[in-house]
């Protein structure tokens, strides 16, 4: 069969390969497994049930949760009836959950738990019309999303299959709300066709992958990336089992022993911390060894050729050593794909070396996610590979890269002065900027709206430093300012468990956050990291000065985005005093 619509896939799945785990989640300690068959009796009692509620064609469902299957049955149902799934991230504000909901004038939501379901209650309070809510989880006072069910007759399933017959290939399917770094999201409007395009060329990217697999699931679904990967998946056959949290993930992924799965840069940042802050806690002989081990890797280069020497050494470590990273990845692992911001290089490297293949992908909302994707036959670190197929890019003069496909949204929901401001013809403007490499990969060097002048005249593109500086274990978050100053500084966020090692093995004495940022040897610390940091730059580009911070920038201050992107004007205004400093100005 032909998949021309989302939830085509579901059928196409119970047609080709049925699974007994199709969907999976943790229930009380045990893993609950959701067959095929199932999903799809699910989704049709959902879909009858919101049809009883009233909901028709063109309707706005929103969809706030963690990563479940309900989220997927709920998101299933939608679509098969004409309704249109708003999905919004779970850790947003009530503020943000009352704009999205008034803009896409949303009539009923699903909430996750009991967290989620008061802030849509507080959001309700803003709007005029009350969105109607269910909830996933249990909760006293709330309808719980299994009373919206309704037991399936013959009627009602010709009545679905009507519905799903007026649903075409280009028809908007999904309304999703970008995370808006300089003001109020934008709602991205996405076809069948954008997604399904994308999903293809996913696909054909990954060259293996079926029935035997497995993967983990933890990067939100209400985000395009792994929403498109969910589709793929299940268009492969492959078992999708749901990560308990953020925090259980290593347990879990022991548990599933994976195949594969998605991830964000930040997260292998944080294995990583966890694997050397590990290393330092051996002893003797295993401590010399890990370490000599974790410097071939940062040596490791995949298009060089380093000898027989580096070569045995290198197989020798990854016996001794890797092995046992891998072990900690289930041991099944081909490889994992990264995306979302971009990956240090060094470690791209690294786990290379380490025989975990890290795949670089790149795309926008807009993109429906993918732009481009390395293959493990087309890799290049620092790059996010090959564009993927039907997928055209072009550099315009000032470096702005832009893209033509089938992926490119629709639009910018009630927005089109929005929408004319970013497309040029069928070209969408990303606001990234980049180049080719070798007339082959694609690569993003910085975000066109965050680049400044310095008094000076030069160009400083704030990405390239800030992802480079985060390399440092002790640095949790940096914002590089300095528009129309003589130099660049920086605003820095340590990483306060990893200061807290410093400061034990080298013996100073640790009070509170507020006081360790001020302390000369704290200070001396962080000037010596900036100065390793800062030989990969050109002089006019180097952080002279920067201000230590002690409390972390967070989504409820409006400092950072769902998606943990830097809201900057907002991280400015709040810390104008500290930026000030670096200037040595005097605040009003």
């Amino acid at each position: 069969m032909e998949i021309t619509r989302l939830f085509d896939i579901l059928q196409y799945q119970l047609t080709h390969f049925p699974k007994q785990d199709a969907l999976a989640c943790k229930v009380r300690g045990q893993w609950k497994k959701y067959a095929t068959a199932e999903v799809v009796e699910v989704v049709n009692q959902l879909s009858t049930g919101l049809l009883a509620l009233g909901v028709k064609k063109g309707d706005k469902i929103a969809l706030a949760s963690f990563n479940r299957p309900e989220w997927v049955f709920a998101d299933y149902a939608i679509q098969q009836i004409g309704a249109i799934n708003i999905p919004m991230y779970p850790n947003s504000t009530a503020e943000d959950y009352a704009f999205i909901m008034n803009d896409a004038e949303v009539k009923i939501a699903f909430a996750g738990d009991a967290e989620i379901a008061h802030k849509i209650r507080r959001a309700n309070e803003q709007l005029t019309d009350i969105v109607a809510l269910y909830t996933f989880d249990k909760i006293e006072g709330t309808p719980f999303w299994q009373e919206a069910l309704k037991p399936v007759t013959e009627n009602d399933l010709s009545e679905i299959e009507g519905l799903k017959g007026q649903i075409n290939y280009e028809d908007l399917a999904t309304i999703i709300y970008t995370s808006g770094t300089t003001g109020n999201p934008k709602g991205v409007m996405l076809s069948h066709k954008n997604i399904l395009s994308n999903s293809r060329s996913v696909h054909k990217a990954f060259a293996m992958g079926g029935p035997e697999h497995r993967t983990i699931s933890f990067l939100p679904l209400c985000h395009i990336f792994e929403r498109t990967a969910l589709y793929t998946y299940m268009q492969m056959g492959v078992s999708i089992y749901y990560a308990e949290s953020m925090e259980t993930i290593g347990d879990n992924i022991r548990e599933i022993k994976p195949h594969f799965f998605a991830t964000v840069p930040r997260v292998l940042e944080k294995v990583y911390e966890k694997i050397v802050t590990k290393g330092y806690e051996l002893k003797g002989l295993k401590k010399s060894l890990f370490f000599w081990a974790l410097e071939l890797a940062k040596k490791y280069d995949m298009d060089k050729n380093q000898g027989a020497w580096y070569n045995l050494q290198l197989s020798l470590a990854n016996k001794l050593i890797f092995s046992k990273w891998r072990e900690a990845l289930g041991n099944n692992i081909e490889f994992i794909v990264s995306g979302g911001a971009a990956l240090q290089p060094r470690l791209g490297h690294i786990f290379w070396a380490a025989k975990i293949k890290v795949l670089e992908a790149y795309g926008l909302t807009e993109t429906s996610p993918g732009v481009s994707f390395s293959r493990l036959d087309a890799v290049k670190i620092g790059t996010v590979g090959p564009l993927l197929d039907g997928v055209q890019v072009k550099i315009a003069e000032d470096g702005e890269i832009l893209v033509k496909g089938d992926n490119v949204m629709m639009g910018y929901y009630k927005r089109q002065e929005a929408t004319a401001e970013v497309m040029t013809g069928d070209w969408f403007h990303t606001g990234d900027i980049g180049e080719m490499v070798d007339g082959t990969f694609l690569k993003i060097t910085d975000r066109k709206k965050e680049m400044f002048k310095t008094s000076g005249g030069k160009y400083i593109a704030p990405q390239p430093l800030e992802n480079k500086f985060v390399e440092s274990m002790i640095i949790d978050q940096v914002m590089v300012v300095g528009e129309g100053e003589k130099f660049p500084g920086a605003l820095i966020v340590p990483n306060f468990e990893k200061l807290k090692d410093y400061c034990h093995r080298h013996r100073l004495h640790y009070t509170t956050n507020e006081q360790m940022i001020e302390h000369p040897e704290v200070i001396k610390k962080y000037e010596s990291e900036l100065e390793t940091m800062n030989e990969s730059f050109a002089q006019y580009e180097k952080i002279k000065k920067f201000r230590l911070l002690s409390q972390p920038w967070t989504i409820d201050k409006g400092e950072i985005t769902p998606k943990l992107s830097l809201k900057r004007k907002v991280i400015k205004q709040h810390y104008q005093h500290e930026i000030d400093k670096i200037y040595e100005k005097v605040s009003a």
